[in-house]
């Protein structure tokens, strides 16, 4: 079952007794769990019928003694245990699974297992699956994130262009929480319906949009030495904003897609075949005029070495990040 089918059955009213929300990413842990305490109660019944446990500080009898209660004035009580994965389910394995093999119908027990999956194999696990409901939530792959930030935004009724949407998944990675808080701050300081640009970025997220890694590339792809050395000792000047560890995985990501380039037959087919909005097509083009397969193969190679140095292979102790980054664009371009 989806986000959106189990929010609209929480709206309806439609409740599991136990629900088991797990995976590596939080963010859909956080919507579900955060939507069941803030709607599946009225404000008056919350009072004597919604607890909220932490799991490193949670006894399973507690937890147990709880879920068994009878709602008061209410048809349902709520019982959520945050951070379930520090929860010693262990030391009462039993007993947990005979509650989750026959829960109490007017509670909605909520596990909310984050930081990794649930151990699938475990006897519970099958129970919960049975009796309830188990929700895995899943990383999004780097790739689907700019496509993830349109989608957020459009719901918000705003509209984020290619490029700026871009800009921020390849700077605030695959972090959805991440993502969603900076986007909630930026769009208090804009207009309903206003586009969100790569000036809208910088402005309120801190992100230049002048030197930025799209515009390293840029400059890469014209050999433009100046604006690259001076992007180069931007990101040298603000390492926090701009680590190399960052710089060289969007770079090796860029000569990737280049390198895929060479080898698609049929160009028409390139947004879907690169993974990318048809809006950076022509970029990538104009990327693989400069950049033929030999040399994409060269600058992989390139990038792989400096991947090494900056782990601490073959390098000189008192060499910098900055000397690393001007090292490796230099090779680039050359």
């Amino acid at each position: 079952m989806n986000v959106d089918q189990i929010i609209k059955d929480i709206k309806n009213k439609q409740f599991k007794p136990v629900y088991l929300l797990h995976g590596d990413e939080d963010y859909y842990i956080d919507l579900i769990s955060n939507y069941i305490e803030n709607h599946a109660l009225s404000d008056t019944e919350k009072g004597f019928n919604q607890t909220i446990f932490y799991g490193k500080d949670l006894e399973v009898s507690t937890l147990l003694n709880t879920a068994k209660r009878y709602p008061m004035m209410s048809n349902y009580q709520v019982v959520i245990v945050r951070e379930a994965q520090d929860l010693k389910l262990e030391k009462a394995a039993e007993v947990f699974q005979a509650y989750c093999e026959n829960p109490l119908k007017s509670t909605l027990l909520v596990l909310c297992h984050k930081h990794g999956k649930f151990d699938k194999r475990k006897k519970v696990y099958k129970i919960i699956e049975k009796m309830g409901l188990v929700f895995e939530s899943t990383l999004l792959y780097e790739n689907k994130i700019p496509a993830w930030i349109e989608d957020y935004t459009k719901s918000k009724n705003y509209h984020i262009n290619p490029k700026a949407a871009v800009l921020l998944a390849s700077y605030l990675g695959n972090d959805l929480s991440k993502i969603t808080n900076e986007l909630e701050k930026l769009m208090l300081n804009i207009a309903k319906g206003q586009e969100i640009g790569t000036r809208e970025i910088q402005e309120n997220i801190g992100i230049s949009k002048e030197y930025n890694v799209f515009e390293l590339q840029t400059a890469l792809q014209k050999r433009d030495v100046l604006k690259a050395n001076q992007i180069i000792n931007y990101f040298d000047a603000n390492p926090k904003l701009n680590p190399l560890v960052l710089v060289l995985g969007n770079l090796c990501s860029w000569f990737s897609k280049i390198l895929k380039y060479h080898y698609i037959s049929d160009k028409s087919q390139l947004a879907k075949e690169l993974g990318v909005h048809p809006f950076f097509v022509k970029d990538y083009e104009a990327a693989a005029h400069t950049y033929t397969m030999s040399k994409a193969y060269q600058a992989i190679t390139v990038l792989r070495e400096y991947d090494l140095k900056i782990k601490g292979v073959d390098i000189a102790p008192s060499t910098t990040a900055g000397e690393l980054m001007k090292e490796m664009i230099w090779k680039l371009i050359h």
